[in-house]
């Protein structure tokens, strides 16, 4: 201890005698370390933290996979088989969520509701703080509905009352009674804040109406992979017992973890790479730095080694100076990365999951400890090698020509430099390859337009009864009437999806003829869809007239909908562009008749009457999808989840105002929600500029260090090579030829670099080939830019120096030799 402690006080004055050194090293060491923390702490948060639940290895998700490898949601007769069948599970539950309007609190809310079946919170391992939970006589079919709040929901509208018995909410028309408030944090799935139980909902008997998410709970010493096999035997039997009628061939079983942040990880583990590289290049500048002045100890080190000095104490000093610098520039980073933390979260795109658990905890605190003795032990380690491997009477001899000044010394401060400028090559790469990502997406025509579009969004309850369908017309022409009489606004409609935000359901359509006989059943319609050449999948949408007009979307053919399409006329349909193109090619595709009603369960046969343009509902990365659109008169079961476009050059708080006091006065109980249609845009695109933003913020400053770090390795070769200049310049070398040679040595070392980063990239940025949009992983024309980028910040950072040098005394370099 004597020996550390002697060993800790002695860098401290080592340290502290070269403050410039000190402070550009911990600097650039905290910036790496803070970076890499800011990013482990959002890693970790949404993909290695376990979930919050006992024994969370054990709960996995259960995925039907269709013969082609496809992963959909589970249909009832599917999952009960599942259960029934399966011996590797403590429990399976099936589950879904929906925006709905709640209201009996304090104030109608807009709030995700559950329906879970009776296997649910056992398998989660959670249970009320407060009340019961559901007991077996509240699940099932026709019994008194009753839910479960969570505890934030109890807290702020409720009243956070321990009293239940008397509180009740209305939810889809049904007044639902609260038994219980579930734990602080428990809000899965989806975030809800309403939990009621699946049985209250009739099952539906086709095998293929996939309208529900499977979670389960391995039985214990249960591996995963016995748990799929006996799945993948379950399915087959299936299959092989009522072939057509289910489209499942095999279940795919995931930890749930894995499940929930299957869409965010590749895009994560990008920026953990990125980050990684970046703390490299800063690693790199500090061991320039330390071998530099490592070059200055060398007489120092020579007269302590002749003095007794072993080389494991010297070694030992070094790694002692090396952790103080290294602890220095992680607590540094650690404060940096707690202010990063919260602009990462502020920056992160809504469909990050798990994002409140993102913080510098005491996880993420071990890993920058980590790092910071693994990045220690390597500057340390390294530098005292070169520091103790020379000569120690040549030192002594050549009164303290170190090691930096001979060509060995010149030759590694060179691979160093080499080595970061082919790091920030792969680094400016993958920052310049999704700024063309981005730029491509912006240029994609979505179909519609953006400007000037307010949108509001309602949450009803299914209109199932023939008058809860009037009622629901009613409400939304109401609605559709007096909106177009606000001042400003020019065009109102309606659909229940918008693009780009909730999208729209898809299902499978059948062809048919207007002489077919009408099927009577949904089993019937089943039989019919055995027919696969009559057959397509579509999105099905149920839209006003308006909406077209509000969102600019062009009839490409016939018409649209009007006041003669009354919910008693014949059912009309509208198609996309790719819907007419796939089944009609060269054909005239109005009057033709298709079924459609395994969506809403209305089985009249709809009218082809119109041909609107494509439109990118999920995203402005993905192909339009082939559309049918019904009119809202005639089939308003669908409008639950309903969202209401309109164009409008007046100020949208005024609008928004008077909209909310239209629907309120309409339904006090539909809460709206509202916003502007390019906030929506923007928002899709909020995942791409968010690994944009950091990787280009990496890039750059991996770019700065680079540059800094030639510039510094180019002025110290300088400043150690001035009698060697002078020596030239005496004898007849001119200021250009100095110039040629010193910009050689840095061009040379940047070229090898630049070839070295390039050939990196080829490999390297196809890990981010899912992150790209219209651009290949090897595009040439950002690898030329990017070498073009570096080269000239190189041919700077080496011109500086290099000019110093042709300025250059002989006299004065030579005068004390």
């Amino acid at each position: 201890m004597n020996t550390l402690l002697h060993d800790l006080r002695y860098g401290l004055r080592m340290l502290t005698k070269n403050p410039g050194f000190t402070a550009v090293a911990v600097l650039t060491l905290a910036l790496g370390i803070g970076a890499n923390t800011a990013i482990f702490s959002v890693v970790y948060g949404v993909l290695l933290r376990p979930l919050p639940y006992p024994k969370p290895n054990q709960i996995v998700d259960l995925r039907e996979v269709n013969a082609k490898g496809g992963r959909m949601n589970f249909a009832d007769p599917n999952f009960e088989d599942v259960r029934s069948q399966s011996h590797a599970f403590e429990g399976v539950a099936e589950y879904a969520a929906w925006l709905q309007s709640v209201s009996g609190g304090s104030e109608p809310t807009r709030s995700m509701v559950a329906s879970v079946s009776h296997d649910f919170f056992p398998l989660m391992g959670v249970g009320p703080v407060l009340g019961r939970g559901f007991l077996p006589e509240d699940q099932r079919f026709g019994a008194a509905p009753v839910a479960l709040v969570s505890y934030g929901y109890s807290k702020q509208y409720l009243g956070g009352t321990n009293n239940l018995s008397t509180l009740k909410l209305t939810i889809e028309n049904h007044s639902v009674s609260v038994v219980g408030v579930l734990p602080p944090g428990f809000r899965f799935p989806f975030d809800s804040d309403v939990w009621v139980p699946r049985e209250l909902w009739e099952r539906l008997p086709s095998r293929t109406a996939h309208n529900w998410h499977v979670v389960a709970r391995l039985r214990e010493d249960v591996p995963l992979v016995q748990a799929h096999a006996e799945l993948y035997g379950i399915a087959q039997r299936l299959k092989q017992q009522y072939g057509q009628d289910t489209n499942m061939s095999d279940v795919a079983v995931s930890p749930l973890r894995n499940a929930l942040t299957s869409d965010v990880r590749p895009a994560l583990l990008v920026l953990l790479g990125a980050v990684g590289f970046l703390l490299l290049v800063a690693c790199a500048n500090v061991v320039n730095l330390l071998l530099a002045q490592a070059a200055a100890r060398e007489r120092e080190l020579a007269i302590r080694s002749a003095l007794g000095a072993g080389r494991k104490r010297l070694v030992r000093q070094f790694l002692t100076e090396a952790l103080l610098l290294s602890i220095a520039g992680g607590a540094l980073g650690v404060l940096a990365a707690l202010w990063g933390v919260d602009a990462l979260v502020a920056m992160a795109p809504s469909n990050l999951p798990r994002l409140q658990e993102v913080a510098v905890n005491l996880p993420v605190l071990s890993f920058t400890f980590a790092l910071s003795v693994a990045v220690a032990a390597a500057l340390g380690v390294f530098t005292a090698w070169r520091a103790t491997s020379g000569d120690i009477q040549g030192v002594l001899a050549e009164r303290g020509q170190g090691h930096t000044g001979t060509l060995r010394g010149q030759r590694l401060s060179r691979i160093i430099i080499a080595a970061q400028m082919a790091i920030t090559v792969v680094l400016l790469a993958g920052a310049g390859l999704l700024g063309r990502s981005l730029l491509r997406v912006l240029a994609v025509d979505p179909g519609f337009r953006t400007e000037h579009i307010l949108t509001m969004d309602l949450a009803m309850p299914f209109a199932e009864k023939d008058t809860e369908k009037v009622q629901r017309v009613v409400f939304l022409s109401e609605l559709f009437s007096r909106l177009h009489a606000v001042p400003g606004v020019r065009e109102v409609g309606g659909i229940n999806g918008l693009p780009l935000m909730t999208g729209l359901a898809d299902g499978t359509y059948l062809l048919t003829t207007p002489q077919e006989k009408l099927p009577t059943s949904m089993e019937d319609l089943g039989r019919l869809f055995h027919d696969s050449t009559r057959t397509g999948d579509a999105d099905y949408g149920v839209a006003s007239e308006g909406y077209f007009r509000t969102l600019g979307i062009p009839l490409l053919r016939g018409r649209l909908f009007d006041d003669r399409d009354t919910m008693d006329a014949p059912h009309v349909a509208l198609i996309s562009q790719s819907l007419a193109r796939e089944r009609w090619p060269n054909m005239d595709p109005l009057g033709r008749t298709i079924e459609f009603g395994n969506m809403d369960g209305d089985l009249r046969f709809l009218t082809v009457v119109g041909v609107v343009g494509d439109v990118r509902e999920e995203s402005l990365e993905a192909r339009p999808r082939p559309t049918i659109y019904v009119n809202y008169r005639q089939r308003p079961q669908a409008t639950g989840q309903f969202t209401v476009v309109l164009r409008t050059e007046a100020d949208p708080a005024v609008v928004f105002s008077a909209a909310r006091a239209i629907v309120r006065d309409l339904d006090p109980n539909v809460p709206p929600s509202f916003s502007t249609f390019t906030e929506v845009f923007s928002a899709s695109l909020k995942t791409r500029r968010f690994n944009l933003t950091l990787v280009g913020v990496f890039a750059a400053t991996a770019l700065l260090l680079a540059v800094a770090g030639i510039y510094g390795v180019m002025a110290y070769s300088v400043a150690r090579r001035t009698h060697e200049i002078g020596v030239r310049m005496a004898l007849g070398a001119g200021a250009t030829e100095v110039l040629r040679l010193v910009l050689s040595q840095g061009l040379l070392t940047t070229a090898v670099g630049l070839a070295i980063g390039i050939a990196g990239s080829f490999v390297l940025t196809r890990a981010m080939q899912s992150l790209l949009f219209g651009v290949s992983a090897t595009d040439p024309v950002t690898l030329a830019g990017v070498a073009l980028l570096l080269g000239c910040a190189a041919l700077l950072a080496c011109y500086v120096p290099a000019r110093r040098a042709t300025r250059v005394d002989p006299m004065v370099a030579l005068r004390y030799e």
